[in-house]
């Protein structure tokens, strides 16, 4: 009862963390983990847990999407879902030793991103776009880093559509939810395939953190978001000492 209770709160929280600021993979991989699953099943099992969330986002902003320069909507869909899809086949290559290694470093290097969000987005707000084929590449290889660890996955594709010269907030939230949905939706398919998801716990946790979308995030609005985002690094920072310790 006790884990069942953990799971729900933590995909609860995350769901409404995602729909305000991101970071909600901060707390399902680790919630999973410490009740015993496996890290790369825990990784995909959380990932399926959260899709919902990120169909919904992409639908909500369907009429605000926009391909930036050098790229056509095709092209942003068909490298998507192509880089999800190769992320995914990697983390089915990844042993379990390798993946506890490796988790720890994935979890501080998201949080230091989600942390200097902000900075990233204004570094990148002269930029000026990119040649189709350096464009491709970045959705590419973005995409194959969420298909592998959601963590951070946002911020990284609000980057990669300013340094392509999109400079509307509007039509960059829209690409970034759409990107987000396809290639978890891409990843989430590879990882039923390769018997990666434990489906008790992802279908569980898939209501909770839809709930927590919708009727979580109300309550996380009321919250200043310099203080929002400073909790959510500080447990990501705390997850990441955490897997250092284990590891």
């Amino acid at each position: 009862m006790f884990d069942i209770a953990l799971l729900l709160a933590a995909a609860f929280v995350a769901g409404a963390l995602n729909a305000v600021a991101g970071g909600g993979s901060f707390l399902t991989l680790p919630a999973l983990v410490f009740t015993g699953v496996p890290p790369v099943v825990a990784n995909a099992t959380g990932t399926v847990a959260l899709l919902p969330g990120y169909l919904a986002g992409a639908w909500g902003f369907r009429e605000d999407w926009q391909s930036p320069p050098g790229l056509t909507m095709r092209s942003i869909v068909l490298w998507s879902l192509v880089g999800g899809a190769a992320g995914a086949a990697l983390l089915l290559l990844t042993p379990d030793s390798t993946f506890r290694l490796i988790v720890p470093w994935l979890l501080l290097a998201a949080t230091l991103l989600f942390a200097l969000g902000p900075r990233i987005r204004r570094w990148t707000a002269g930029a000026h776009g990119a040649s189709p084929l350096k464009a491709a590449f970045g959705v590419l290889a973005v995409s194959a880093y969420g298909g592998y660890f959601n963590g951070g996955l946002g911020i990284l594709l609000l980057a990669l559509f300013a340094l392509l010269g999109q400079t509307q907030l509007h039509a960059m939230n829209g690409m970034k939810n759409l990107v987000s949905a396809l290639l978890t939706a891409i990843a989430v398919a590879i990882y039923a395939a390769g018997g990666l998801v434990q489906w008790p716990q992802a279908l569980m946790m898939m209501v909770a953190a839809t709930a927590g979308g919708y009727g979580g995030a109300r309550l996380a609005r009321r919250i200043r978001p310099e203080w929002l985002r400073a909790g959510i690094v500080l447990v990501g920072l705390a997850m990441a000492a955490l897997f250092f310790w284990k590891g």
